[in-house]
């Protein structure tokens, strides 16, 4: 049901990154090309890994039906690296059906195998399906923790000022 995303997955991983900016409701901010995607993916220097999650459905097996994005990060606490799961999407008529599990099991898998010490991702405060289903799976969060993001002109201006 869980593979490692190729080449070909491209289209697809683009496409449900803007389904799942529409549900966030911020499609104007997704503005990820197919080309970036790719670079990114299987580029010189990849950054960045996906899984695809497949239907194992009959009717429709082995058709792409959500994905995950994630890279590594580090823990200056614990010394070691991390993921961070930048995107978890599965399709609507999809989800419940064990696909959105099946990801993040697969990126605690990969986690355990190499020795990382965290899984981490945030949630829109207002998705309270998807907070439910991460505290299912043991997922705590980091309620003493704000995201700072600095993008558009304040980074430009910050980036361009005297060192």
């Amino acid at each position: 049901m869980i593979r490692t995303a190729t080449p070909a997955d491209i289209p697809f991983v683009h496409a449900m990154i803007r389904e799942l900016a529409e549900y966030e409701r911020a499609l104007p901010e997704a503005k990820a090309t197919e080309e970036q995607l790719h670079d990114a993916l299987f580029g010189e220097h990849p950054a960045v890994f996906g899984l695809i999650a497949e239907s194992d459905d009959p009717e429709d097996a082995g058709e792409p039906v959500g994905f995950a994005l994630w890279f590594r990060n580090f823990s200056t606490w614990r010394g070691t690296h991390g993921i961070y799961l930048e995107d978890l999407y599965v399709r609507p008529h999809k989800r419940g059906g064990g696909h959105g599990r099946a990801l993040l099991t697969e990126l605690a898998r990969i986690c355990v195998e190499r020795g990382y010490q965290r899984l981490e991702w945030s949630v829109l405060d207002w998705n309270e399906p998807s907070i439910g289903f991460y505290k299912s799976l043991g997922a705590v969060p980091m309620d003493e923790w704000t995201v700072f993001r600095l993008t558009d002109g304040a980074l430009a201006a910050l980036g361009s000022g005297p060192r």
